[in-house]
């Protein structure tokens, strides 16, 4: 079982957030919002194991990982959140039912039952905000350079879910804008090993994404979600060659977007 990455990737993923590649010259921006299972000591783990806090309802296992070797392969900064997704999910609106789940693939999250306004509030401005804001940030400085900015969010997703075994490899989501998804799609197809989902394993509408609208669409801005399958990426050599195949996609559909 993959390790929590605060032992092992300390130096890749903090709290709240870090950025990687912080001068990469693209205008691309990357972005991670699961990157890590670090669960702030004031919180007692939530009332979990060790062993929980390193499965899939923590983080997206992998992703960081790809997230940093893709930010230098495209000379793009990334931005990775810091704060396990139980916490507070940093890909939903912090208004949703899902934001803080009490729990999480049948495992119950003690430290969310029954949380009071003052502390959904406190986790919202101490760990929500701060990584968005980020985000918010450098697409306001990006977008005075750079003409054609485009967006980039990677994710992962278990090989199986309720029973189902999950036949994809990788994934692109959209709601409303398929720019990048569409011609993404094509380029991964070319390698007629990787089997491609189509807002696969997840549909980029349903649940909304949060980054998706609230950064992208509501800046106008394309955006390429990738969701890779996790046993794919859980250790350095699998996240090393799949930064490098999604690289190999992307580079010539963001060369024609302009970015």
């Amino acid at each position: 079982m993959p390790k929590n990455p605060d032992s092992e990737h300390s130096s890749i993923v903090q709290n709240p957030f870090t950025v990687v590649n912080d001068r990469g010259k693209a205008s691309v921006l990357i972005i991670c919002d699961h990157a890590s299972a670090h669960v702030p000591s004031e919180y007692g783990g939530l009332g979990l194991s060790a062993d929980q806090l390193g499965r899939h309802i923590a983080w997206d296992i992998g992703a960081g990982e790809v997230c940093g070797r893709l930010a230098g392969l495209l000379d793009a900064p990334a931005v990775l959140c810091g704060t396990s997704r139980l916490v507070i999910d940093c890909n939903r609106p912090f208004w949703s039912e899902s934001s803080i789940p009490p729990q999480s693939d049948g495992v119950a999250i003690p430290g969310n039952a029954a949380l009071d306004k003052a502390e959904t509030q406190h986790r919202i401005d101490h760990f929500f905000l701060p990584y968005h804001d980020e985000i918010s940030r450098r697409i306001k400085i990006m977008r005075k350079r750079e003409e054609n900015l485009a967006l980039i969010s990677i994710h992962s997703f278990t090989p199986v879910m309720d029973g189902f075994e999950r036949p994809w490899h990788v994934g692109m989501l959209w709601d409303n804008d398929d720019s990048l998804a569409a011609p993404l799609v094509k380029a991964l197809r070319r390698d007629r090993q990787l089997c491609v989902g189509e807002n696969k394993p997840y549909d980029g509408s349903n649940p909304p994404g949060y980054a998706l609208h609230a950064h992208a669409a509501d800046n106008g801005l394309p955006i390429a979600v990738f969701e890779i399958r996790q046993d794919l990426i859980a250790c350095e050599q699998g996240a090393d060659e799949w930064a490098r195949i999604l690289a190999d996609a992307l580079k010539p559909v963001l060369l024609e977007y302009g970015s």
